[in-house]
């Protein structure tokens, strides 16, 4: 039987919101080295109130990391019906790359877990959502119909590290971008 989640008080909210959106930068500019009393400090709380709410580093990484795969996975979403498929999935893929490059904590996601944005628990919203744009983007013949959707995760995940390693990393996933275009 499912327990209910208790309601958090209007400050433990807003508390919780100021932990998480310190998380979020801290994460972002140095991944998983940053301590937790530095998170605390950056959201103007002690770092109680941040183990109140997060058990530990790595459930608030969790947190931070599953709230951007959620905005990544209602963008891929909204997507799914665009007038043009083919344009609307190539943009994505390359914007998605682009702010997971960016990232470090999204880095060190997919780099630390095998891919922890992917997994079933983490990101089966944002499979689902992705397999869905490549297949309208195949329906109507953009991108190649021999790429599935785990290619495309794969392809992802290596441009990310390309781009973070690269000094021209855009240049290739501009390469790997002509690559997935179906031949005319």
């Amino acid at each position: 039987m499912d327990e209910a989640k208790p309601v958090l008080r209007a400050d433990a909210r807003r508390n919780r919101a100021r932990v998480l959106a310190a998380a979020e930068e801290a994460f972002a500019a140095e991944g998983l080295a940053v301590p937790l009393d530095e998170i605390a400090r950056r959201a103007q709380v002690g770092a109680g109130t941040v183990y109140r709410h997060f058990p530990s580093k790595d459930a608030l990484f969790q947190a931070v990391v599953l709230d951007r795969i959620e905005q990544f996975t209602q963008e891929a979403c909204e997507l799914i019906s665009a007038g043009d498929p083919g344009e609307a999935f190539f943009g994505y893929f390359a914007r998605i790359i682009r702010q997971v490059s960016l990232n470090k904590a999204l880095c060190d996601s997919l780099a630390t877990t095998t891919g922890f944005a992917f997994k079933a628990e983490a990101g089966g919203g944002l499979r689902e959502a992705l397999d869905k744009l490549l297949a309208r983007a195949q329906e109507v013949g953009a991108v190649r119909r021999d790429i599935d959707g785990a290619d495309l995760r794969a392809l992802i995940v290596g441009c990310v590290a390309t781009e973070r390693q690269s000094e021209s990393g855009h240049e290739l996933v501009r390469v790997v971008i002509d690559g997935l275009r179906a031949s005319r």
